[in-house]
Parts: structure tokens; C-alpha cells; sequence
């Protein structure tokens, strides 16, 4: 039974909305981050330190790991790449010498390689799902695809489990307010598919990948159900993807372009949170 999990990067954008999901479970939380956050006992650590993250983890039953720079570009390549991969790395590498069993890993549908392509990258179908390749052209993508690697390399070596969460554009609720701004036009966010999820069926999803077993390394893209967008998927693949084929997945309404079928099967877990219950449309 699952009593205790650490989540790293707890006082962020995603992770303080996954603290107070387990929290109000009744799920006891450690926070490891540069910054505390108030909801839950915080060690400071610096996640690219193995020792560090060693002595942050003891006693603790599961970790979800979301700690990381989290986009392209805001800092220099090497340094995204080296933290990204060397945090989770050491988180997994403690797992494994500590004896935890059950993780939760921030992966991104950045690792498709779409979002940060320099020049237009398209998808070779939609909706895009976990068989599609990964071809990232940045360091952030990259270091996603080797995280990944290195999930299914501690599962082969430790028994590790993990669960690596391929996630849309993350949306907390104060975020829905900028929806009228965008979801008119087609260009805008093509490059994330139009797809986005919200930061509480994240935490949902996060929860029941702790508590599942037999799952070993798996991949599952996170998304809601609908597209960010007041257009039908299919005029918006007309308009801005016509050379893209639909994959004989019928994309009707407003459909999502980033498959979370998976997720829904292997977890039992349904996105409930979609823009249109936040935002008023003219």
C-alpha cells in the first residue's frame, strides 16, 4: 500500500496541483524542490546531485517525478539536456537502490519532435499516438526520449516500474481566461496539435499510475478529450494539415489530436476537465 510519495518539483506549475490531489487523498507527501511549498513537507534538493536525491527519497513508498526545466529554449541546450536527464536519472538510480518500486515520470509530447521543430514538422497521422516516431530536433524533446530509455533500462535492471507520461500543454485553471484569445484561429497552437490537459486530471492520472501494478515501463500521452480549439478537428486538419492522413481514426467534433486512448485503458483514467465548462463562447 502506497502511504507516503515523494513528488519532485512540488512548488511548480503541475507539481503543486499533484501535491494536493494526494493530499487530499490522505496521502502523506514529501516535496523535493528549490522552493518550498506550503502544503507539504519540502526537502530542498538539487536533483542532479545523486546523494542528495538518495537521502531525500529514504522512507518514502513511491515518487512522482516532475521535476525539471520544463520547455525549449530557456536555457542553453546542454544545460536542459544535462538536468532533465541527469535528475531523472538519479531519481530512478535511488529507486532502484532503495528499493521503490513504483514511478511516475513528466515526459512530453515535445518528444514527437513537433512543437520545437525549427522548420514545420508534421505528423505522420493523427491522432498521434505512442507508436508514432519520436523525432525531436531540440535538447528538451531529446532528453525526454532518453528519459524514457532510462525507465525502460531500471525496469529491465531493477524491477522498477514507471509510468512515463507523454503530457499535452499543461492547463491550471487560472489559465482558461486566455482561451478566447486563440480558439479561432487555426494557426494558432497547431504546433501542440490544439491539444491541451488540465493540471487536476494529470494529478488523477498520476495517482492511479502509483497504484496500478504489472504496468513495467509504459508510455501513455496525457490529453483532454476535446481539442483547445472552437473549430472542428477536421477543418482544422483541412486547413492546416490537408497532406496529413487521418490514420482511419475518424477525427469528428472536436475531437483530440493527441490520442489518450491508451491511457483510458491501461489506467481506467478519464480526462474530466475540458475549456468549454470555464469559458464562455460568443
Amino acid at each position: 500500500m502506497v502511504k507516503t510519495i515523494a513528488v519532485t518539483g512540488g512548488s511548480g506549475h503541475l507539481g503543486k496541483w499533484v501535491v494536493s490531489e494526494l493530499k487530499d487523498k490522505g496521502i502523506g507527501v514529501v516535496n523535493l524542490d528549490q522552493k518550498k511549498n506550503p502544503e507539504c513537507r519540502t526537502v530542498i534538493t538539487d536533483l542532479t546531485d545523486l546523494g542528495q536525491v538518495y537521502g531525500a527519497l529514504e522512507g518514502v513508498d513511491a515518487v512522482i517525478h516532475l521535476g525539471a526545466i520544463p520547455v525549449a529554449y530557456s536555457h542553453p541546450d546542454d544545460v536542459t539536456f544535462q538536468n532533465n536527464v541527469m535528475s531523472t536519472y538519479n531519481v530512478l538510480q535511488a529507486c532502484a537502490g532503495l528499493g521503490i518500486k513504483k514511478t511516475v515520470i513528466a515526459s512530453s509530447e515535445s518528444s514527437y519532435g513537433i512543437v520545437f521543430a525549427k522548420k514545420r514538422l508534421l505528423p505522420d497521422y493523427v491522432p498521434v499516438d505512442e507508436a508514432h516516431p519520436q523525432r525531436p530536433e531540440d535538447a528538451y524533446g531529446l532528453s525526454k526520449v532518453v528519459n524514457e530509455e532510462t525507465a525502460d533500462m531500471f525496469y529491465r535492471r531493477a524491477g522498477v516500474q514507471t509510468v512515463s507520461l507523454r503530457l499535452g500543454n499543461v492547463i491550471a485553471p487560472d489559465q482558461y481566461k486566455n482561451f478566447p484569445s486563440f480558439i479561432h484561429d487555426a494557426k494558432e497552437r497547431e504546433r501542440i496539435l490544439w491539444s491541451y490537459i488540465d493540471v487536476r486530471d494529470i494529478a488523477d492520472a498520476c495517482l492511479k499510475a502509483v497504484e496500478k501494478d504489472g504496468l513495467g515501463h509504459t508510455v501513455l500521452n496525457l490529453a483532454a478529450d476535446d481539442s483547445s480549439m472552437d473549430i472542428p478537428s477536421r477543418e482544422l486538419m483541412k486547413e492546416r494539415f490537408p497532406e496529413v492522413a487521418d490514420n482511419d481514426i475518424h477525427v469528428d467534433d472536436y475531437e483530440t489530436m493527441l490520442s489518450n486512448k491508451k491511457a483510458k485503458e491501461v489506467l481506467g483514467w478519464k480526462p474530466v476537465h475540458q475549456w468549454r465548462q470555464y469559458v464562455s463562447i460568443d
